[in-house]
């Protein structure tokens, strides 16, 4: 087994949210959980192609979060571009395929950093009135900047903007309501956002049961707030964790890349322990 600790989308060196790849081992899926969840991160398996050298398939990555095995972790999966594209130094494009649902994701290598490739999919729009947001976000005095709605580009999200950064870093939401309402509506939490006067985004994810959980930057999040407002954004992330991070995205026909930064957070012992 080979483990490969990494930070991803940190806007500066040392920042980023963390994740570890895991390299041959065959372990099954209760062993990954128990993994992750002893380690208390984000996981991810590169495990070998069902189809070796077919249509470009580098592999198959398998997510797994503390709480819950995910179909898809964007900032996992750059964290994967790292060690594949390491294998394939001339390689300018590889792709790899979801464990969970079979979904082919491109990894591009650029400009110093990597991005990931996917395509925008349908999400049905939950039922949530108001005065039902208020209630999950713990924010009885709530005012939307424009109508919440589901978007996905692997994970559904459930996408709120609010008027301010004042309005976004205020909340703190009632997690369990919003996973048990996850659950109900097959929709992978809530990401609140704001836009700021420079034409740039910031964003929090809600979707573990621990506040000291939150993520420091959500691939997914940004490639479905991409996909909604059809074109490339400057996402900021991970002010409420102390890890900055910055996302950036472009948009094409319905074909959505989320990239960043990836660097290596040397040993997993000392990874940890500065986690």
């Amino acid at each position: 087994m080979r483990i490969h600790a990494l930070l991803c989308f940190g806007e500066h060196p040392g920042d980023g949210n963390p994740a570890l790849v895991i390299e041959d081992d065959p372990r099954g899926q209760a062993e990954r959980a128990a993994f992750a969840r002893e380690r208390n991160i984000t996981c991810v398996w590169i495990d070998p192609a069902a189809e070796p050298g077919i249509a470009g398939i580098a592999g198959v990555v398998d997510y797994f979060y503390p709480h819950a095995r995910s179909p898809l972790c964007v900032h996992a999966t750059l964290a994967v571009a790292q060690v594949l594209f390491a294998r394939a130094p001339e390689a300018a494009m590889l792709a790899v395929r979801t464990a969970m649902r079979g979904q082919r994701l491109g990894l591009v290598r650029e400009d110093g950093g990597y991005f990931v490739q996917m395509e925008v999919q349908e999400a049905t729009q939950p039922a949530l009135d108001g005065a039902q947001l208020a209630r999950l976000l713990a924010a009885p005095d709530l005012v939307t900047a424009s109508t919440p709605r589901a978007t996905s580009i692997g994970s559904p999200k459930l996408l709120v903007e609010v008027k301010d950064a004042d309005s976004l870093h205020a909340l703190v939401p009632d997690l369990a309501a919003i996973t048990a309402w996850s659950r109900e509506t097959g929709v992978n939490g809530m990401y609140v956002y704001c836009r700021h006067a420079d034409g740039r985004y910031e964003g929090r994810n809600f979707n573990h049961l621990d506040h000291a959980l939150e993520d420091s930057a959500t691939g997914v999040a940004a490639g479905a707030l991409t996909a909604l407002l059809e074109q490339g954004i400057t996402l900021l992330q991970g002010r409420a964790t102390g890890r900055s991070c910055l996302i950036r995205t472009r948009y094409a026909d319905g074909v959505v890349l989320v990239g960043g930064r990836v660097e290596a957070a040397g040993s997993e012992a000392a990874f940890l322990h500065a986690g």
